[in-house]
């Protein structure tokens, strides 16, 4: 009996010796992966650099794997976090285990330029994994986001769309959604618009390191009188306030009107001969208007002059009568004729539709009435000398 156990003791003592074996066998053959996508990033003073971590374990079997981080500068803080805790050990399942852990790197503000590289070991269960990460430090200063025009003041009449060309930058490590916002004047309208798009938006997600062009279109009231107007805009972020003024000039509002006394926009001519209308022109802005001229379309070897075919100077709020010579062509058929009167300056223009109702008048119609009177007169001529007989 004593001997069977011996033998028993003996073949356990073999399958427990042949079974480690085979798991260092398997580890060996799998072994452990720790990985991140960007293992090498520019970074400056002051930032809080997140790294996801992927684990790869091949041994076909589950392990709990230990994490530390060496190589740490003086006065940089590393540490691992899981599902929002700081951690110290993963469970690491056979397979992928994709972000499964997380490695936070806080460099501090005094941190000097240059290149650093920080090791991250993951050790357990006979398999282990180094990750190696690089960090250059450049020059560029903490905080300086963003948020820039080219042309930050405009000019233009009460009636233009401004449209503002701005640069949103994003210097931080991490990528940023930042609101978008205008604090404009009451009655004023504000929209922002990726560059290149037509879709108006309120939001916008810039890259770590990256910019976004915008166009910031600002439209006034109106009626809006001449003057200078300031429009703040902002972009917030969680972590970053950026704010900038775009300006706008208004020069005046600028309105002409063209039309007659009456407002009437029709009437009767006759072929090849002239006919006068008067014309009121009326500056409806609030600014004086210069040299307006004014101009005509008119059907075929029709003939269209004024009375005085420009204006040097129409007040604000004035109105002048000028008039207008209109000769329809003298083969101009009977109907209905439309000839177009203009009335324009650099700033503005209006345009005036006649409808022109013509009426001809031939020789032959005379004529056929000279005929119908000749003929009564010789009818009566007959009468009288044989009438009594």
């Amino acid at each position: 009996m004593k001997h069977f156990s011996q033998k028993r003791i003996l073949a356990l003592l073999l399958s427990a010796a042949l079974l480690w074996m085979m798991t260092v066998t398997a580890v060996a053959a799998g072994g452990l992966e720790m990985s991140t996508d960007y293992p090498g990033i520019t970074a400056k003073a002051g930032d809080d650099l997140t790294y996801s971590l992927d684990f790869y374990n091949g041994s076909g079997a589950g392990a709990s794997v230990s994490l530390s981080a060496s190589n740490l500068p003086e006065g940089w803080e590393g540490y691992f976090t899981g599902s929002g805790n700081t951690i110290s050990r993963v469970y690491v399942r056979a397979g992928d285990n994709p972000s499964l852990a997380t490695f936070n790197l806080k460099i501090p503000e005094d941190a000097e330029q240059g290149t650093y590289t920080v090791t991250l070991d993951a050790v357990g269960s006979g398999m282990s994994s180094s990750l190696e990460l690089e960090l250059v430090l450049d020059e560029i200063e903490v905080g300086e986001g963003g948020l820039t025009t080219q042309y930050a003041q405009q000019e233009g009449s009460a009636d233009t769309s401004f449209t503002f060309s701005t640069t949103l930058t994003n210097n931080s490590a991490l990528e940023q959604t930042y609101s978008l916002s205008a604090n404009a004047p009451t009655g004023w309208m504000v929209s922002f618009k990726p560059s290149g798009e037509s879709t108006q938006v309120a939001a916008i997600t810039v890259d770590s390191r990256g910019s976004q062009a915008l166009n910031v279109t600002v439209s006034p009231p109106v009626g809006i009188e001449a003057g200078e107007y300031t429009i703040p805009i902002s972009a917030i972020s969680s972590s970053e306030n950026l704010s900038s003024e775009l300006t706008v000039v208004i020069t005046g509002s600028y309105e002409l009107n063209l039309s007659t006394p009456s407002g009437r926009l029709s009437f009767d001519a006759t072929a090849n001969k002239e006919s006068a209308i008067t014309l009121s022109v009326t500056n409806n802005g609030n600014v004086d208007l210069q040299n307006i001229n004014l101009t005509s379309s008119a059907p075929t070897d029709w003939t269209v002059t004024f009375s005085e075919s420009s204006i040097d100077v129409l007040e604000a709020g004035a109105t002048k009568e000028v008039t207008a010579y209109i000769t329809p062509a003298k083969d101009a058929m009977s109907g209905d004729y439309v000839t177009v009167l203009t009335a324009s300056n650099s700033e503005t223009t209006d345009t005036a539709e006649f409808r022109v109702s013509v009426k001809t008048e031939t020789i032959w119609g005379v004529v056929g009435i000279l005929i119908i009177v000749a003929a009564l007169c010789a009818l009566g001529y007959v009468f009288r000398k044989y009438g009594r007989r």
